[in-house]
């Protein structure tokens, strides 16, 4: 069956000014996080938590991050992003994501490539099928 559909969810933040650097931009760094919360947030939304595949005897290290900044964020700006998967995973998933300020206007965009890896041996597995099962209901 071939999946051409994506499947995206939108967080909400606020950014923090702890996350600001000397400039009063959002510290480059902070955005790993703020993509982690989305992607946490994504599979929240298809019933899947981080703790429940952890438990479940998995882990995603993060392989790949890429960024491309546009714009800078500031302290208390409300920042929506959107994180999308365009495809179903293998032994990695890939999370697209884009960043915009209260105006709408993109900030960033970039993309983080994750492993499945079995917790028992630590090495590279097929994603779960908890994961493949959720996400096939939604790239129909």
């Amino acid at each position: 069956m071939y999946y051409c559909s994506v499947y995206s969810f939108e967080t909400k933040l606020r950014v923090r000014y702890a996350e600001t650097d000397q400039m009063g931009f959002v510290y480059y760094g902070v955005y790993a996080e703020y993509y982690e919360v989305g992607r946490v947030e994504l599979l929240r939304s298809l019933g899947i938590s981080y703790r429940e595949l952890e438990e479940k005897g998995f882990a995603l290290p993060v392989v790949s991050f890429e960024i491309n900044y546009k714009k800078a964020a500031y302290y208390d700006d409300e920042l929506t992003i959107i994180t999308t998967i365009k495809e179903l995973p293998s032994a990695r998933i890939e999370f697209y994501y884009e960043t915009f300020n209260q105006k709408k206007e993109l900030l960033n965009s970039g993309k983080v490539i994750l492993v499945f890896v079995e917790t028992k041996n630590k090495k590279p597995c097929s994603a779960p099928e908890i994961v493949v099962n959720k996400l096939k209901e939604k790239l129909v």
